[in-house]
């Protein structure tokens, strides 16, 4: 078997073979959407975290921690009233995984 020093190749090996890490980096890389979906639609609205979280009817904060790829806290209720704020709709999909060859 070849070796490779291919840190990306590396690390997909890993994943594929440990379904502990696979689920974590499923859920850091859904929560950063999550939170890069909010910053986006908050910008493109021209509005601060303050304007948006009064908007909601919370505190910036709340806003803030949304907002940071690394939260974990994000509620359907409060991704819904985000988004009536925003004039957007919160749409949820689930797929079936398939399994790479």
């Amino acid at each position: 078997m070849t070796k490779t020093s291919d840190a990306i190749k590396i690390l997909n090996k890993k994943i594929r073979t440990d379904p502990e890490m696979e689920g974590m980096i499923a859920e850091a890389s859904l929560n950063a959407e999550v939170a890069q979906l909010i910053y986006e639609a908050r910008t493109k609205a021209g509005l601060t975290q303050k304007q948006l979280a009064e908007l909601v009817g919370t505190k910036q904060p709340v806003i803030a921690r949304l907002e940071d790829a690394d939260y974990e806290g994000q509620s359907l209720s409060m991704l819904q009233k985000i988004a009536r704020a925003l004039n957007h709709r919160v749409a949820i999909a689930i797929h079936k995984l398939i399994a790479d060859s």
